[in-house]
């Protein structure tokens, strides 16, 4: 899968995630219709208008991250539309991240792995859940809790991407303190290394990758330069105060390495000024075009191109 996902982000020339962390509120009023009670109305309405937003971006953006938290708020029927979008992203040829930082031991850990990334058996029948093609796990709880998704990585040809280096701004409370000379957040990335060392692809990127913060570019340089071979999730780009320059050690050479998240922006482009008197899914389309010639003039101008 993550040759999947790098093969589609040189195809487009765009290392940008559109992060579906979709709120009721953030829906054009005029956009809303059906009926029923509170929640199942919000939760079809999010689904409706996150269909309409991956019929504007699936041509330019190769992925899409849906943040699991954002739908449970919603009770059982925004976890329905979590599991709809993450279908409706896959049929439009997107590449889906289930952001849901799960995680627990042993048993629990396998039984995670296998909502969102494997099969559940049910008598003689084994069934899909939600699918998705990447997972974020949390891995802070060691490698009982990691090891049943890389697992379940080399069965179904999935991908997953550890928690090292976080995007708020409390990170460092634990991420930063040292530990044998070095920061918590560095040991970290050695452990995702070994999971992953089975699953290193064409391109050289393991399917276990990291999420590493755009507002930390410092810590950003120390891991891509230990782990030439780890592909990162890169959320906290504009709204978070990352800046295109900041995202580039991320980065290969050539482009490679790294994928950008960015969410609210994206979802309520049609609120900014920039986008004024536009629709909303023509907002969020053009939203994601000027990120990625941000990133791309990045790119140029240090001599970093898709090859």
């Amino acid at each position: 899968m993550i040759d999947k996902l790098i093969d589609k982000i040189v195809e487009m020339e765009n290392p940008v995630c559109v992060g579906l962390d979709t709120k009721f509120e953030y829906i054009p009023e005029g956009f809303l219709e059906g009926e029923g009670s509170a929640l199942a109305y919000a939760a079809r309405n999010i689904y409706r208008y996150n269909c309409a937003l991956i019929d504007a971006v699936s041509d330019i953006a190769p992925s899409v991250k849906v943040q699991s938290a954002y739908y449970e708020m919603y009770g059982y029927e925004g976890v329905k539309a979590f599991y709809e979008t993450i279908q409706y992203a896959k049929r439009a040829g997107l590449i889906v991240i289930a952001d849901v930082k799960r995680n627990d031991i042993g048993a629990t850990a396998s039984a995670y792995a296998a909502a969102y990334l494997g099969q559940t058996t049910v008598l003689d029948d084994q069934e899909t859940a939600f699918n998705a093609d990447f997972a974020t796990v949390n891995g802070y709880l060691g490698s009982d809790g990691v090891l049943p998704f890389v697992e379940l990585c080399k069965k179904y040809d999935k991908g997953i991407f550890v928690l090292v280096k976080t995007s708020n701004a409390s990170s460092g409370e634990l991420q930063d303190k040292v530990a044998d000379g070095r920061p918590i957040y560095e040991h970290m990335a050695e452990m995702v290394e070994e999971w992953g060392i089975e699953l290193v692809g064409r391109h050289g990127y393991s399917a276990v990758g990291v999420v590493v913060g755009a507002t930390y570019p410092e810590q950003a340089k120390r891991i891509r330069e230990r782990h030439p071979g780890m592909f990162i999730l890169i959320p906290g780009y504009g709204a978070q105060g990352g800046s295109a320059a900041g995202l580039l050690p991320n980065f290969d050479k050539n482009g490679l390495g790294g994928i950008v998240n960015n969410s609210r922006a994206i979802l309520t482009a049609y609120k900014s000024e920039k986008y004024a008197g536009m629709r909303f899914d023509g907002a969020a389309r053009q939203a994601v075009l000027d990120m990625k010639q941000d990133i791309l003039l990045a790119f140029r101008e240090n001599g970093i191109a898709y090859r």
